[in-house]
């Protein structure tokens, strides 16, 4: 039982750990920006040198590490299109509402992939899960604070578009490293695919170049290592532990690290109401770590399909 409880809080540390790397994307890409450097080019240059690391760790570490023809297509999936897709809606869900809005609407990813799980994963929808989301939600009301400006009903679409997405990037990945494929692999093959996808994007669309100042290098070398090899690292590695909703609950304290790096690096404020609201989010975070695991009932026969 120990051991359990020791392997379970080593999955929260892990997913914690995932939630502050991906904490520091703000604070890296405005230094980026600053720099000269484009959206696509950033994310296409974080992807690529943390999927560089990564296949060079395989390569001088790990003996096999190729993957079948179809855990390859779901990794396709989950690089080449789930985080092309999130991030494409995200961004112009931002044209049309408020960025406090659509980060809140954003932060609705546990409760889709709560439903999610209970559809297709048969995992139980209990009580203090529930109760998690909805604390947790609460406090992101009071962190984001009252959205300014006009709202367009597009823009609410597109940002409910990118929790859906991430929602199913979440499940599909969960379903991929928990039964075949292992963390790093996993995290390579996704940062490659979605390396190719921004390229690809960037030629098409003329917004990927090169012309930035030379310390815009030091933010996307940040942003790669940082918030691409540690975060996805740690996010696979912790949601095999505890599970695809545990984490994505766990992950929305994500905006308060941020929150707090801004402070920081950015020299912003953060009135009172708002530190209410961190604590609440960490609450419902806490409330997920203390919940008893439930038993699984044991079956005659023990082969999945």
């Amino acid at each position: 039982m120990i051991w359990g409880e020791r392997k379970l809080w080593k999955g929260y540390s892990l997913v914690l750990l995932s939630a502050t790397g991906f904490a520091f994307i703000p604070i890296f890409a405005l230094y980026a920006y600053d720099s000269g450097v484009t959206v696509t080019t950033l994310l296409f240059l974080r992807f690529a040198l943390a999927a560089l690391f990564f296949f060079l760790y395989l390569w001088l570490k790990e003996k096999n590490w190729k993957v079948s023809r179809s855990h390859l297509l779901y990794l396709f999936l989950l690089g080449g299109i789930f985080y092309m897709m999130q991030s494409s809606f995200y961004f112009q869900a931002v044209k049309y509402i408020p960025s406090s809005l659509a980060a809140l609407l954003l932060y609705l990813n546990p409760i889709f992939v709560a439903i999610f799980s209970f559809f297709i994963n048969k995992e139980k929808l209990t009580k203090h899960i529930i109760i998690a989301i909805l604390i947790s939600f609460l406090g992101m009301l009071l962190v984001l604070g009252a959205p300014e400006g006009k709202i367009q009903p597009l823009g609410i679409a597109l940002a409910i578009g990118a929790a859906i997405v991430y929602s199913m990037y979440i499940i599909v990945g969960n379903k991929v490293t928990a039964q075949h494929v292992p963390p790093i692999t996993a995290s390579a093959y996704i940062a490659l695919f979605a390396a190719l996808s921004f390229f690809i994007f960037g030629i098409g669309s003329g917004t990927l170049h090169f012309q930035f100042g030379t310390k815009g290098w030091l933010p996307i070398i940040g942003t790669s290592f940082v918030s691409s090899v540690l975060a996805m690292l740690t996010f696979f590695a912790g949601m095999n532990i505890i599970g695809p909703t545990k984490a994505a609950i766990l992950s929305m304290i994500e905006p308060i690290v941020t929150f707090l790096l801004s402070m920081v690096f950015l020299r912003e404020s953060i009135s009172s109401i708002q530190m209410i609201g961190g604590l609440i989010v960490l609450s419902g975070a806490m409330l997920v770590v203390t919940t008893k695991e439930l038993k699984p009932k044991k079956k005659s026969t023990s082969i999945s399909a």
